[in-house]
């Protein structure tokens, strides 16, 4: 039991209706599925309920307190009414109030930007870990409290599943934090109350529109991030990107840069790139890592920003960097044993596409031909799907349009849609095979001893989602299966 003046402290509170003083209180509860008697049920006006529709029936149900952002007609007597503009911001503070601010014990660092967050985060992650440090992961593939693996399915889980997971990893002594930061949890609210000792942007391309509806948009959901920080955050964004100024324009946070091409306090250059990896210079440092692209430098030098930000040696940062391996589902390669080449990408976005397409024919002999099997996800942003087409139909000696995850749309339907942007000069070399594993089957048998086959758009996940059911699929081991039998 918590006692209910505790969990309101800082809460700008509009009005309070019946006497919170002494009363103590269960769970803070925003599903009405899950209030029990006792507990605190916080109203939330979400994408798909308002929650302030089920006060009369938590009400019922016997919790002690209801915060509102608009008091219901009739009040009871043995309820407790607390009214707030924002309860989703509202929901925020208490969580972190609930769980005795675990942030505060923690150096928390988040990761926005289109692209990078996942890797970034994890390779954070496993340096701060080969470093000694008891850390935490929240990333869309896990959440890792030093080492216990905890299943997610959103890339930001809920605020109060957020400060419970870090009063976890207080309790077991862990010391850093580092956490995908997502446009959708942002705007929603989602990491209100937390407080961050380094805030990150990685890059910003087409993606979420159809949550957003505009790019405008999507790029003032990321701000917003920035926007709200404190003066003792440090703000580390990417001077490439020429929204990463525009992220700082309002911020009272301290303004940290990192670059491949200009000037700034982390200034990063590929000396040489091949299939195996990558030489680097960080700030006059000189290493080699097992990663390979350039969109994979960028995430090297972010991380070892961040981790000089947080009073790391470079040199030891760098050592470790080297040694680091790819992330599950990120530029993950593989050799046949017929010698062909195969990438699994988790590239879904036209600017993901390009770059790991750019970064292999930067790479590639064109002694080979480049197969990309690539495909476009249902009930999401229709408008990036015929760009990516062109964009794997213009960078491919090969393209083969397929489903990704469909969910309910008709994946006929999502194959036309990307199919309207191939040019005329390109439709020879393009191919439409709608079942995902004999789009790959495919490339395999049409690929020859050297070819490099990219399956892109899926990366770590396994599954596809398909009318609402998630049937087990991996790229990786459909790739190796078919590889294995194709060889026989």
């Amino acid at each position: 039991m918590k006692q209910l003046t505790t969990i309101l402290t800082n809460l700008s509170i509009i009005k309070t209706i019946g006497d919170a003083e002494g009363v103590l209180v269960g769970e803070l509860i925003f599903d009405s599925r899950k209030a029990k008697k006792g507990d605190v049920f916080v109203a939330i006006k979400g994408t798909q309920t308002d929650g302030h529709s089920y006060i009369e029936q938590v009400t019922e149900i016997g919790v002690s307190v209801i915060v509102c952002e608009v008091l219901p007609e009739i009040q009871k007597e043995n309820i407790v009414y607390v009214l707030v503009e924002d309860a989703s911001i509202a929901l925020g503070v208490m969580a972190s109030n609930y769980y005795d601010n675990p942030t505060k014990n923690l150096q928390l660092v988040g990761i926005t930007g289109t692209n990078g967050k996942t890797t970034t985060t994890s390779l954070l992650y496993e340096l701060f870990t080969k470093l000694g440090y008891a850390s935490v992961l929240v990333s869309t593939i896990q959440i890792v409290v030093d080492g216990d693996i905890i299943p997610t399915q959103n890339t930001t889980p809920d605020i109060v599943t957020l400060n419970r997971i870090f009063r976890q990893a207080v309790d077991k002594g862990c010391e850093y934090a580092f956490m995908e930061v997502s446009s959708h949890g942002i705007v929603q609210n989602r990491i209100a109350g937390l407080y961050f000792r380094v805030a990150a942007f990685t890059n910003i391309t087409h993606d979420h529109l159809d949550y957003h509806i505009t790019f405008q948009n999507y790029i003032q959901a990321k701000k917003k991030f920035f926007d709200e920080l404190p003066a003792s955050t440090k703000a580390l964004v990417n001077l490439d990107d020429r929204n990463g100024r525009v992220m700082l324009q309002n911020t009272v946070a301290s303004k940290h840069f990192f670059t491949l091409k200009g000037d700034a306090e982390f200034k990063g250059k590929i000396l040489e790139s091949r299939f195996d990896g990558m030489l680097l210079n960080f700030n006059q440092q000189e290493f080699w890592t097992n990663l390979i692209g350039q969109f994979n430098a960028y995430n090297l030098l972010l991380v070892y920003g961040i981790a000089h930000l947080l009073g790391q040696e470079d040199t030891e940062v760098l050592t470790i960097l080297s040694v680091l391996g790819s992330v599950e589902g990120r530029f993950q390669t593989f050799h046949t044993q017929g010698d062909r080449v195969i990438i699994v990408d988790y590239a879904h976005t036209p600017d993901a596409l390009e770059n790991v397409l750019d970064t292999i024919g930067g790479i590639r002999t064109k002694n080979e031909q480049l197969i990309t099997v690539v495909g476009c996800g249902g009930d999401r942003d229709k408008t990036k799907r015929p760009e990516m087409a062109d964009i794997a139909a213009r960078k491919s000696d090969l393209a083969i349009f397929t489903s990704d995850n469909p969910r309910t749309e008709n994946p006929e339907a999502i194959l036309a849609d990307m199919e309207a942007g191939v040019e005329p000069q390109f439709y020879d070399k393009t191919l439409k095979i709608t079942d995902r594993k004999e789009a790959i089957k495919t490339a395999l048998k049409m690929s020859q001893k050297h070819d490099i086959i990219l399956i892109a758009g899926k990366g770590h996940e396994t599954y596809q989602e398909i009318n609402g059911v998630r049937n087990h699929f991996s790229d990786v081991e459909v790739a190796k299966e078919l590889s294995h039998q194709l060889n026989k």
